[in-house]
């Protein structure tokens, strides 16, 4: 609950009480203050409850962007991975072709000479 919301019932209580004892009494303009309490008081109360709605609804999407965020660097480092790996052997795989390669060229160059 938060400020709003606290005070938006403590007005209505407020109202509730000057509006009885205004009427108890036969002041109207008490009474009357005290249901213009009761009203400022829902107002409050309910803007309260509107502010913690959106504030639910906040956090709940920073926790759902944080997530999908950590999700996609993991997703990104395992891609990253495996792209490194292949580049990797690739490239050993090239070495290793070069290599038996030039250890052909040097046997036939020995048996020619």
């Amino acid at each position: 609950m938060n400020r709003d919301t606290a005070e938006g019932k403590f007005d209505q209580f407020k109202g509730k009480v000057k509006q009885s004892v205004g009427e108890a009494v036969g002041n109207d303009r008490l009474a009357n203050s005290g249901a213009v309490d009761q009203v400022k008081g829902n107002a409050k109360e309910a803007w309260g409850n509107a502010k913690d709605a959106v504030q639910s609804v906040a956090d709940d999407v920073g926790t759902r962007a944080a997530a999908k965020h950590a999700e996609a660097r993991e997703h990104m480092a395992s891609t990253a991975h495996d792209v490194r790996e292949k580049m990797t052997t690739t490239a050993t795989d090239a070495k290793n072709a070069v290599s038996a390669k030039a250890d052909e060229i040097k046997h036939e160059h020995k048996r020619t000479a």
